[in-house]
């Protein structure tokens, strides 16, 4: 090697090579995490938001039109009218008195209820010889459907050749009509109670979500058995227990079982229905079906919607003080 090229700096080196004008393309990446974590989420829950805007919005919404027309279901021929039929509900006294029936059916069946199925969930805890088996039987009337509860209760009560009746005159009681007023309210308080097992499997997941520990710990202390249930089963299932109150509200104020214990069928259905089981949905029903009063009917609906929704928010507030709820304090930070 030379002197020149070994004092030259480019010896050893790569040439340059000449520009082009080309920058290096980068790799394309895919979406995000956080957009493949929402698609993924809309993709799943798309089912249930399309069947919630197309057979719960939709309906609502244009049952909302039909409360300001005079529809009637069949004419092409009908008027706007505003408010008038929210006018009419208002002065209207047997809408009132079937809301008032309703609403006493409610005051009386959802506590029943909620302490019948309460009571057969604290016997089904028990360590019981075939305590599956009890499960079973007791939840089995919660999965008739109600055509079917309401048939059975009907022949069950019937004043000519029902089981009850036939009970009452074997030990020479006289025959009472139980689907007629005033027995035909207590016939329908019996239906709900029967369905009670729902409300047991229900309290029986918060019973079993009850630590041990505090009962061992307050039997060592000397408190009795009610006393530990009082102070410790209850304050725990106490958001088992809001849950069942709200839901059970809502479904014993929609409830059509008085047409299915109806004695006998008049014109719609409901003629032969006794004015003590003559509630808010019946005559909803009777505005809908039997007098074809669509935009009344749809008014009617509406207003229930309303009262349903200021209901809720009452019992959630009065019992806001004492529903007790057992969250980890690390889970909230």
């Amino acid at each position: 090697m030379t002197v020149d090229q070994a004092s030259s700096p480019a010896v050893g080196r790569p040439r340059p090579t000449a520009k082009t004008g080309r920058t290096r393309s980068t790799a394309r990446t895919g979406p995000s995490m956080t957009t493949r974590k929402h698609r993924a989420f809309y993709m799943f829950a798309s089912p249930w938001i399309i069947g919630f805007s197309l057979l719960t919005i939709a309906p609502m919404a244009y049952a909302l039109w039909l409360s300001f027309t005079t529809y009637d279901g069949i004419s092409p021929h009908w008027h706007y009218v505003g408010l008038g039929n929210y006018r009419e509900l208002m002065g209207d006294s047997v809408t009132w008195d079937a809301l008032g029936r309703a609403g006493l059916f409610a005051l009386t069946s959802v506590p029943l209820s909620i302490i019948a199925g309460l009571a057969l969930a604290v016997l089904v805890n028990r360590p019981l010889k075939a305590r599956g088996l009890f499960r079973t039987m007791l939840y089995l009337p919660a999965v008739v459907p109600p055509v079917g509860a309401g048939i059975a209760f009907k022949n069950l009560f019937d004043q000519n050749s029902g089981a009850a009746n036939g009970a009452l005159t074997f030990f020479g009681f006289d025959a009472i009509g139980w689907l007629a007023d005033p027995y035909a309210r207590y016939v329908l308080v019996m239906t709900v109670l029967w369905a009670a097992g729902n409300i047991m499997i229900i309290s029986l997941a918060g019973l079993q979500d009850v630590p041990r520990e505090l009962h061992e710990a307050a039997r060592i202390d000397g408190a009795s058995a009610w006393r530990a249930f009082r102070s410790i089963t209850v304050p725990l299932l106490s958001p088992v227990l809001l849950f069942q109150t709200v839901t059970g509200v809502i479904a014993s104020v929609q409830t059509i079982m008085p047409m299915l214990l109806a004695p006998t069928a008049g014109t719609g259905g409901l003629t032969s229905i006794p004015q003590s089981n003559y509630t808010y949905m019946i005559h909803v029903f009777a505005e809908y079906f039997a007098l074809g009063r669509y935009g009344y009917a749809s008014a009617l609906l509406w207003v229930l919607f309303l009262l349903i929704l200021i209901a809720t928010g009452l019992i959630f507030k009065f019992t806001s003080g004492v529903v007790f709820y057992n969250v980890d304090p690390e889970a909230q930070k």
